[in-house]
């Protein structure tokens, strides 16, 4: 616990649980009676009169309608606005969210008193991540981006069951069964002609052989995908992270908007789908919260990551990144594109080094 003297105030901070802080302060009644002229100008401008002009309305007649009380909670909330800003600033404090703020004392002629409490970014204490990830990286099954037979012969399978007609059936009213004889029964047959309309095919030897090339990248992908999310659950799990709640809120809001598209862009709405389903959103957000925590966590760790090892992206990079995302969605703003495409491209990076690490 600290105490800082400051020009206008006081202020006491404390640590709490879940990564947050109280402070505790009082402002010299001399310092926040100063805003009363910008109190009355603020209240002036949202009350109507009759007979008087919008923010143009006498002291005397405001204080007659709204109050004392009301000028001087609006003085007090102006005054503590810029004395919190200055405690966050005086002390290092690197908050997140909004503060619960309460006045303990307001009183003209007397200090204002006040408590406030926030979260603040918590302290990500890092297990051993360069052997985490040469464990995981060790445990990769040796085989599992080796392309077999079978796998050309699967993917072949799918690509003609994709292109069967469909001709002379009714599969809205087919049981799943009766809809996969169907497509069986209309498999198209492999021969020169059906992969040189699939695309830049010579004839079957050739289909297949860069069709093979093709499943490598897909099976190296999906290994590199199983990998990270091995190396990523490996870290968190051994991870020390005080989590604050307002971080957990966050990514649960994320997920509900990426969810809420999902549902319109399958043309359905959502109260039609909860009912169908038989939940409620608060229900649907209780089960996503341990994935939000996990995520949330795992972008704490590979920001702290990146900032022990230096890892960032170039501002070349950046910028093309950027530029892709605004050429796609033509109403992104571009600040908050540069943020998450910095945080995307610094995310691959420090995967891409926890591999070679």
């Amino acid at each position: 616990m600290t105490t800082t003297q400051k020009t206008f105030d006081t202020a006491t901070i404390s640590k709490l649980d879940k990564s947050r802080v109280e402070v505790v302060g009082s402002i010299p009644a001399e310092t926040w009676e100063r805003f009363r002229s910008e109190a009355i100008k603020h209240i002036n401008g949202s009350v109507k009169i009759d007979g008087f002009r919008n923010g143009m309305v006498p002291e005397s007649v405001l204080i007659a309608k709204v109050g004392e009380m009301a000028i001087l909670e609006e003085m007090a909330e102006l005054a503590l606005s810029k004395a919190y800003l200055d405690i966050l600033i005086e002390n290092k404090i690197d908050a997140i969210g909004r503060p619960e703020v309460h006045i303990t004392k307001l009183a003209k002629g007397n200090a204002l008193e006040f408590k406030a409490i926030t979260s603040v970014t918590p302290e990500v204490k890092l297990p051993d991540y360069k052997k985490i990830a040469s464990d995981e990286i060790a445990k990769s099954p040796k085989d599992e981006e080796k392309v077999t037979d079978q796998d050309v012969e699967d993917a072949i399978l799918r690509i003609r069951k994709a292109h069967a007609s469909h001709e002379g059936h009714d599969h809205e009213k087919m049981s799943t069964e009766e809809h996969d004889k169907a497509i069986m029964a209309n498999l198209p047959e492999l021969t020169d002609d059906f992969v040189k309309k699939l695309g830049e095919f010579k004839d079957i030897p050739d289909f297949k052989n860069k069709l093979s090339l093709m499943v490598e990248e897909e099976k190296r992908d999906a290994a590199r995908e199983k990998r990270r999310i091995r190396i990523a659950d490996a870290i968190v799990e051994k991870a020390t992270i005080e989590l604050p709640e307002v971080m957990i809120q966050s990514e649960l809001d994320r997920s509900e908007a990426q969810f809420k598209a999902d549902i319109e862009r399958m043309g359905v709405k959502l109260e039609d789908y909860l009912k169908y389903a038989k939940k409620s959103l608060e229900e649907i957000r209780k089960e996503w919260q341990p994935s939000a925590e996990k995520k949330a966590k795992l972008q704490l760790i590979l920001n702290e990551i990146a900032k022990a090892e230096k890892i960032a992206p170039e501002p070349k990079e950046v910028q093309e990144e950027v530029d892709r995302i605004v050429a796609v969605y033509k109403d992104a703003d571009r600040e908050h594109a540069a943020a998450y495409a910095e945080t995307v491209l610094t995310n691959e990076k420090v995967f891409q080094w926890l591999e070679r690490a």
